[in-house]
């Protein structure tokens, strides 16, 4: 008896695998070595079973795992000889890949109810909403079940008819080589029954077109790109399937002061060279209404203030961030004749060195103001 290929082998495929890969090499090896896309090879039969075989192994995680670990002598022990390919994924495979090649759905006959589509809604907020949180109304375009047939799609004293060509099927078979291949009923398309007495709302379909007002809570934290999933908020399913889900994505406006860096805002303050100088008591704008703040003496352009806890809330957590607030030096622009005068003064007991203390320069300025 000759030998058996290693499986990794048969597939050409690493060890190391995934599912998917596996697969898709099955898929591709199938397809070029069918006996019937092969009549003139009389070894394409005998290749083609042992990529069966081999995929009837890999795809299956404990036949796999057996084979790892043992080999092929040690998994026919293991399992008790021979192989079972019934429940390894091997029918999945062989359904999709001759319906495709010859035109049907797969070997399983379509679910009587078919699940509604999940929905996209692009909702556009305020940036304090973004932050605290708010509660929406959104109008959705949406499917939603017929009240007329309650969704059967059947007018009111019928019902379905079983196919009469695939006798309630759902797929009808045909022989291909030695292969009995399986496909989609093009009579019912798929379903089993068909319906003459469509119902006169819905035409048939079981569904009708509605715009659904909804109420959305926002949570506080929010920013652009996040998403809320609302539960069965989609279009109805069909025929009884169940519906889909909303997915409300969020866009945060731009603030004209604010801007969002992760849970903490961010924001600029300009100063007066004599406020930068001397230091001063100052209000600054939040969220929540005016904060004071304290300027140093001798402040420069770029330092940094931070009032703790008036950023952004954490989504679905606790805490908040921090408002951080940069400070910008405005050098005064048309001067009076006063204030011409003061700054030339300053600048002559500055002189023109450049290494001067700064503490030196800003008590001067303390002293001609005061």
């Amino acid at each position: 008896m000759a030998q058996k290929r290693d499986y990794y082998e048969v597939l050409e495929v690493h060890r190391n695998a995934s599912e998917i890969e596996i697969k898709k090499a099955y898929r591709k090896m199938a397809f070029k070595y069918h006996p019937d896309q092969n009549s003139s090879d009389p070894q394409a039969e005998v290749k083609f079973k042992e990529l069966s075989e081999a995929y009837g192994v890999l795809s299956d995680s404990q036949k796999r795992a057996l084979y790892d670990q043992y080999g092929h002598e040690g998994l026919q022990q293991q399992m008790g000889g021979g192989f079972d390919f019934s429940g390894s994924g091997f029918g999945d495979i062989f359904g999709d890949l001759f319906g495709e090649v010859f035109g049907g759905s797969g070997s399983r006959r379509r679910s009587a109810g078919r699940a509604g589509e999940s929905l996209r809604y692009n909702l556009e907020i305020e940036f304090d909403e973004a932050v605290f949180g708010t509660q929406a109304k959104i109008k959705v375009p949406r499917y939603k079940s017929c009240d007329t047939c309650q969704g059967s799609g059947v007018e009111a004293g019928s019902k379905p008819e079983v196919c009469p060509t695939c006798k309630g099927q759902g797929q009808v078979r045909f022989q291909q080589g030695f292969f009995s291949v399986s496909q989609a009923c093009s009579t019912c398309r798929g379903e089993g029954t068909i319906i003459k007495n469509p119902c006169k709302e819905c035409g048939g379909s079981g569904r009708l077109r509605e715009e659904k007002s909804l109420s959305v809570k926002i949570p506080a934290g929010v920013e652009t790109g996040t998403r809320l999933k609302l539960v069965g908020e989609g279009g109805a399913g069909s025929k009884g399937g169940p519906p889909g889900d909303l997915y409300v994505v969020i866009q945060v406006k731009e603030h004209p002061f604010f801007q969002r860096r992760g849970n903490d805002i961010y924001c600029q303050m300009p100063i007066t060279f004599a406020q930068a100088a001397l230091g001063a008591d100052l209000e600054i704008e939040t969220l929540e209404g005016k904060e004071k703040i304290e300027v140093s003496e001798g402040t420069q352009t770029g330092d940094l203030k931070y009032l703790k806890g008036k950023g952004v809330p954490h989504l679905n957590g606790y805490g908040r961030g921090d408002q951080i607030i940069e400070l910008i030096v405005v050098t005064p622009k048309n001067l009076n004749e006063r204030q011409r005068e003061l700054f030339k003064e300053l600048a002559q007991e500055d002189g023109d060195e450049s290494t001067h203390d700064h503490k030196s320069f800003f008590s001067k300025v303390r002293e001609m103001l005061d």
